[in-house]
C-alpha cells in the first residue's frame, strides 16, 4: 500500500483503515527476543527483497516481480512479520494497474500470495498485526475482508519435540532444557519438525502448496544443558526450504557455517557444493545488520535459484564499504574463504606446496606439545628441549 491508500469500510461496524507513513517504523523499535531469535530490521529486509527482485527481473526479461499476481511467497520462520509486510506493500503498489480496486487488490495478495509460519505464539500474533493490522485476520480492524479464520495465512500451533536418548531427533534440542511443561514455549518449530515438509505445509495451509519464493530469518540456535554448547538449527530451515522446491530462496543466517560451528560440517559441504547459490552477501560484523546483537563471526544472506547454476557473486560488507561482488566457485576449498581479495594471494601460497602452519601449530597442541605435559626434570639430558614461560625460569622436558 502506498501512504495515500485508504481502505474504506465495506460493511456496518467495519473500521476504516489508513496506512500512513510513520516515523519511526514500529518494527524498528522492538527489542530482540534473544540472540537466537533476532528480528530483522525493515531496511535489511528491503535489501534482501531488492536482491530477489533483481534476480527475478534478470531471469524474466526485466519483468517486475511485484506486478505478478500469481507469485506465492512463504516466510517459514515469521517473527515480526517484516518480510511479509514489505512484500505485501510492494505487491500492493505493483498490482495497482491490474487491480485498480484497493480492497480487491489487498484481499487477493493476503489470501493468495503471502503466507507465513510463526515460530512462537507471540511472534505469530506480532506478524499478523504487522501484515493484517490486526492480531485476528478476520477481525474488524483487519485490512483483509476475505478470511474466515483469525489466523489468516500466518499459521501457528504449539508443537512438541520428539525425544530420543535425551535429544530431539529433528533439531537436536536437549530434553533436559526444553521438555518443560505446557506453560512455556517448546521452540519445536513446525517447519523443521517433520520428515515430509511438503505434507507439513499442505497440512498447515489446507492444500498442496507450491511456493515461488521462500524468504526469512530463521532461529539460529537452541541452548543445551548448562548453555555451554548451543545447538545450531538454522541449517535445518535452509534444508527444509530447499525441499519445497521454490524457484528462489533467500535467507539470512550466521556466517559460522563457512569455516566452523558445532554440527555444521555436513551443511557447509552441502552449501559449498550447491551451484544454485548465485549470490552471497557477507557481513563479518553482525551488529551492522542487527544493532545491539552479537552473532559471532557475523551473518550473511544468500540467494538460491532452483533453475540456475554457476559461480556465486560474493560481496563482503564492513563499515558500510562493499567489497565485490566477485565471481566465486564455492567448491574450491573445503571451507569458505570470506574475503575475495585474498584468493589470489592464497593461490600463490598454495602453489609452493608447503605444509600449512596449522599442521605444526594449533591452539590446543602447539608444536606437538600438549598443555597438560608434566614430564619435567631438573637435570638436562640428551634430546631435551628447554621450554620458556613468561616470567618463569626455563624448565627441561624430554
Amino acid at each position: 500500500m502506498t501512504t495515500q491508500d485508504t481502505l474504506q469500510p465495506d460493511a456496518p461496524g467495519r473500521a476504516s483503515f489508513t496506512l500512513r507513513g510513520r516515523n519511526p517504523d514500529v518494527l524498528t523499535c522492538i527489542a530482540n527476543l534473544s540472540n537466537d531469535e533476532v528480528f530483522t530490521p525493515p531496511e535489511f529486509a528491503g535489501r534482501m527483497l531488492d536482491t530477489l527482485a533483481g534476480a527475478w527481473a534478470a531471469d524474466h526479461g526485466g519483468a517486475n516481480l511485484w506486478a505478478d499476481p500469481t507469485v506465492r511467497f512463504l516466510d517459514p520462520c515469521a517473527k515480526s512479520g517484516v518480510f511479509l509486510r514489505e512484500i505485501t506493500q510492494r505487491l500492493t503498489d505493483g498490482l495497482a494497474d491490474q487491480m485498480p480496486d484497493l480492497q480487491e487488490r489487498v484481499d487477493h495478495i493476503l489470501t493468495r500470495q503471502v503466507f507465513g509460519i510463526g515460530i512462537t505464539q507471540l511472534t505469530a500474533l506480532l506478524a499478523r498485526r504487522s501484515v493484517y493490522c490486526s492480531k485476528r485476520a478476520n477481525g474488524e480492524h483487519s485490512v483483509a475482508r476475505s478470511f474466515d479464520s483469525a489466523d489468516g495465512n500466518i499459521w501457528f500451533e504449539r508443537m512438541e519435540h520428539t525425544w530420543r536418548s535425551g535429544k530431539c531427533i529433528y533439531c537436536g534440542a536437549s530434553q533436559g532444557t526444553l521438555d518443560r511443561g505446557e506453560d512455556l514455549e517448546t521452540h519445536a518449530y513446525a517447519f523443521i519438525h517433520t520428515d515430509d515438509v511438503r505434507a507439513r505445509v499442505a497440512e498447515l495451509f489446507g492444500e498442496d502448496m507450491q511456493f515461488d519464493v521462500i524468504i526469512g530469518n530463521p532461529p539460529y540456535q537452541l541452548a543445551s544443558d548448562g548453555g555451554t554448547r548451543d545447538v545450531p538449527i538454522y541449517q535445518h530451515f535452509v534444508e527444509q526450504a530447499k525441499g519445497l522446491d521454490p524457484k528462489y530462496l533467500v535467507m539470512v543466517i550466521p556466517s559460522r557455517w563457512m569455516a566452523s560451528g558445532l554440527g555444521l560440517s555436513e551443511f557447509r559441504q552441502t552449501m559449498l557444493a550447491d551451484r544454485r547459490i548465485r549470490e552471497l552477501v557477507d557481513f563479518p560484523v553482525a551488529s551492522e545488520v542487527f544493532p545491539g546483537v552479537e552473532v559471532k563471526a557475523g551473518v550473511c544472506y544468500f540467494l538460491w535459484k532452483r533453475d540456475s547454476e554457476g559461480d556465486c557473486a560474493v560481496s563482503t560488507v564492513r563499515g558500510g564499504q562493499i567489497v565485490g561482488p566477485y565471481p566465486r566457485d564455492l567448491r574450491e576449498y573445503d571451507v569458505f574463504v570470506r574475503d575475495g581479495r585474498t584468493i589470489s594471494v592464497l593461490h600463490k601460497v598454495l602453489a609452493h606446496g608447503e605444509s600449512p602452519i596449522n599442521s605444526i601449530l594449533a591452539r590446543d597442541k602447539e608444536f606437538g606439545w600438549t598443555s597438560n605435559f608434566d614430564g619435567f626434570h631438573e637435570k638436562e639430558q640428551s634430546g631435551d628441549v628447554p621450554l620458556y614461560y613468561s616470567g618463569v625460569a626455563p624448565r627441561i622436558a624430554q
